[in-house]
This record gives C-alpha cells, structure tokens and sequence, in this order.
C-alpha cells in the first residue's frame, strides 16, 4: 500500500466514525477561465475520489451550455436538469447512481441563463436543490469562461477551484476569473489546480506566476490546492470513456487527484451556519 492510500484509509476509517453526526454539505464549484484545460476531467475525478473516501457526492454537471460530465462517464440521460426545471420530470427521477456513494445531475446543453428563468421555473428549481441536504458533498462542474451562468453558480458556492494549465492563454484567462470573482463575492474561496503539467518545478512556477500577479493587481490571495500531471492515462480513459482514477488507480494522474482531495479535507474546512445548500440557494437565486 502506497502513502497516499494509507492516508485515504484513515480518512475513511474516521469519516466512518464521524459518519453518524449531522453534517452541512459542503457545495465546491469547479471552474476555467477557457475550455480545453480539463476543467470537466478533474471535477468527474475528484467527485469519484471523494466518493471512495466513504463521502455521499453528488456531482451536478451545470454546464448549460455544453454538458460534458455524460460523455466522460460514458452515459446516456434519459433526462436532465432541463426537465427538472420545467417541472417535467422531479429531482430524484433525474439523478442517476453511478457508483457507490456517487450520483449525477446531467446537464441541459445549450439551456438559457438563470436570469432568464421564470419566477415558477425558479420556485421548481429551489424546491428540487432542497432536498439536496442529505449530500456530504456537492461538486459543481461548472460552464469555462465568465457568463452570467458560470458567476451564478462560482459565487454562491463558498468554494471554487479554478483549473488551469501551463499555457500563457489560459493563465490569462485564469486571471481574469478570478477577477470576476472577486468583484462578484467577497466571500467565495478560491483555490488553484494547475493540470497537465510536466514536473512539481513547474506546477510551482506556474502557480506563483498567477498567485503574484493576483495578489499585485486584485489584492486577493488565491490558494495552491495542487496540480495534475500531463499522463497518458487520461487521454486513454476519455477514450474509454471511464475516468482515469478508475481505469488507471495507480497512474501519476490519479495519485494527484487523490492528493488535491486530502488536502481539501486537511484544509480544516470550518462550516458555519451561513453554510451548505440552503445558502448557497440563497446565493444562487439572490
């Protein structure tokens, strides 16, 4: 047993301990500032490591405008969050149990803006997320770049994890998330993965670059959560359309993924009472 699966059997010997107390879920968004960084990869991974940890996660794919989380599990929907607001179709006739411990929201591609949803259509939006409590944890796949959709979601979560790579453009357009961030909401987290990189020099370089630049010009201080490595499990898995910390437990890729979550949980995450789901309805539709 490596060191790292060591650490991922305390942590579910005391989730299983813990497991019995009355938690508020915790609602984690996953963001980019541009498509193509794996943003949709690393939020289906880290649902699934979460899930292994003993955790009850459900993975909400809020991509309106073009669902992706389907695709990388290799799932066809019979419905979606689409049906669910247009009062078709409830909440639990939409969610899909993909594995143990893991369920999944389908997204409702090429959907309008939450602005522009009638005040029933919110009303059927809110009741249905209600019953959403009884998650440990909500991992929110969100929509790349900076719509009205993706701020929506981003902000009234408490935590958000924006995906980057290496590239100069989407460092860029990290920066410029995280700009609208923090000009949206004071109070949201936000915490660095850089993915698809070749070495821990360079995951550090790339970090730093960004967390200057952020702090210089915005004041705001993000934080390193991790990094991904460049693997080729991960384009073998998208092939096979079954994630790489399933297909390839023991790949450099999963090993990171494993340790972003550890260190999501080592954070000593304080939840208060302004916390969880029905804040971040509140948030949501404010």
């Amino acid at each position: 047993m490596s060191q790292i699966d060591g650490l991922i059997k305390m942590v579910n010997e005391e989730n299983e301990k813990r497991h019995s107390k009355k938690n508020i879920t915790r609602v984690i968004s996953v963001a980019s500032g541009k498509g193509g960084v794996g943003k949709t990869n690393v939020s289906v991974n880290i649902a699934i490591a979460y899930s292994q940890l003993g955790k009850k996660v459900l993975l909400m794919d809020a991509d309106l405008g073009l669902a992706n989380v389907n695709i990388l599990l290799g799932i066809i929907p019979n419905y979606t969050l689409y049906d669910v607001i247009s009062n078709k179709k409830s909440l639990e006739e939409i969610i899909i149990k993909y594995k143990e411990n893991l369920d999944i929201i389908p997204g409702a591609s090429g959907f309008y803006q939450i602005a522009d949803l009638s005040r029933e259509e919110k009303d059927n939006l809110i009741n249905s997320l209600n019953k959403l409590a009884s998650y440990d944890i909500i991992i929110i796949d969100s929509g790349a770049g900076l719509s009205d959709n993706v701020l929506s979601f981003i902000t009234a979560s408490n935590e958000v994890i924006v995906v980057t790579n290496p590239e100069p453009t989407a460092l860029t357009d990290a920066y410029g998330l995280v700009k609208a961030i923090s000009l949206t909401s004071e109070e949201t987290e936000i915490k660095i993965v850089v993915n698809m990189i070749k070495d821990i020099k360079q995951a550090k370089t790339v970090y730093k670059k960004l967390y200057d630049v952020c702090y210089k010009f915005l004041k705001v201080e993000i934080k390193n959560l991790g990094f991904v490595y460049e693997d080729e499990a991960v384009k073998a898995s998208v092939k096979k359309q079954n994630p790489f910390i399933l297909s390839y437990p023991d790949s450099k890729a999963s090993q990171s993924i494993k340790h972003i979550v550890l260190r999501l949980e080592k954070l000593d995450h304080i939840l208060e009472n302004k916390k969880g789901i029905k804040n971040f309805l509140e948030k949501l539709f404010k």
